[in-house]
């Protein structure tokens, strides 16, 4: 897995109370396509061929005091003047609970989905964290879009621990 700061949404970014990600990702590409003002001139990222991008959001540090954490794709289109303009939302997660907040937890593993239909394509994205119940005393996120994961099996009940046997299994040389 190739991590590209260009495609950061976040990097050990403290999440205590709801916020959007430390980064917002421009897919706008400015030489000979038209106007990104209505959604032309961005890129579709969404649905595609094998490989497809992927949205990978992974705990770095481990959470407190918070019931659940619910993480949101969202999208805008161009204001008209190079800004984003209202961000709409493409997709959230179910609340996870805090006991599934524990360091290197995979939230997010899944491809980049296409606009639901009457959303423009976007030229942002970004992430949206929204905390439940009590503000965090800790917890950190790390998030990308990526073109491949390390996609091992779990050796844990917490999706914590990449392994890819369970444990027990004894494979000879």
């Amino acid at each position: 897995m190739i991590l590209d700061a260009l495609l950061r949404f976040s990097n050990a970014q403290a999440i205590t109370a709801t916020a959007v990600s430390d980064n917002v990702i421009d897919l706008g590409i400015t030489s000979g396509i038209p106007s990104s003002a209505n959604g032309g001139g961005a890129r579709d990222i969404g649905v595609g061929d094998d490989p497809a991008m992927k949205l990978l959001v992974q705990v770095g540090t481990a959470f407190a005091t918070l019931t659940s954490l619910t993480v949101a794709l969202q999208g805008a289109i161009d204001d008209g003047t190079g800004n984003p303009a209202s961000f709409s939302t493409w997709w959230a997660s179910p609340a996870i609970a805090v006991a599934s907040l524990v360091a290197g937890a995979r939230l997010l593993d899944m491809d980049m989905p296409r606009p639901p239909q009457g959303i423009a394509v976007p030229r942002y994205l970004r992430l949206n964290y929204t905390v439940g119940g009590s503000n965090a005393t800790a917890g950190t996120l790390n998030s990308y879009i990526v073109l491949d994961r390390d996609d091992q099996m779990y050796q844990s009940t917490n999706n914590a621990i990449a392994g890819g046997y369970p444990a027990g299994i004894t494979v000879a040389n």
